[in-house]
């Protein structure tokens, strides 16, 4: 085998960039806040000047609660999954929130990809296994994006294997 030929075989034909969907973006965040605030501070002012000055507070803390829960989900969604396909390799990389990368490598030929569908719902859990190791994969994906990449992922195992 010529060098030429080993550099193709290790060349990823299949590269998919998985990531958690977020309904929400920054603008919708901005207007979300800013309409909570508002009404925050109107009400707030409503009960103020009836001498209800505890509920001001309480409605302020939901405002912050509020900001906490989508700050948290915001850093939920950094988390993704890479995962490419080769003749020679199936790579998967997974990396947290935090930052903190794991990599995981196998080869295709010995590779089992699993799916377990439920009736309603599609596929509820997707993993890659072999030969004792195994990684589940797209676990943050919405049903119909499992699906996608389960029928696409599926494809391009099957090409690797058979060259």
């Amino acid at each position: 085998m010529t060098e030429t030929n080993r550099v193709d075989a290790d060349e990823p034909f299949f590269r998919a960039l998985l990531t958690p969907h977020r309904s929400l973006g920054r603008t919708g965040f901005a207007l979300l806040m800013g309409s909570l605030l508002f009404a925050w501070i109107v009400t707030g002012a409503i009960f103020l000047a009836n001498g209800a000055w505890p509920v001001f507070g309480f409605f302020g803390l939901d405002v912050i609660a509020v900001y906490v829960a989508f700050r948290l989900n915001y850093r939920a969604a950094r988390a993704r999954e890479e995962v490419s396909i080769s003749r020679t390799a199936l790579d998967i990389r997974k990396v947290a929130p935090s930052g903190r990368a794991e990599e995981h490598r196998f080869n295709p030929f010995w590779t089992r990809f699993s799916v377990a569908r439920h009736d309603e719902i599609g596929i509820t859990r997707m993993a890659v296994e072999s030969r004792g190791e195994e990684v589940a994969i797209g676990s943050f994906l919405n049903p119909d994006d499992r699906e996608s990449f389960a029928a696409a992922f599926g494809q391009a195992l099957t090409t690797a294997r058979r060259g």
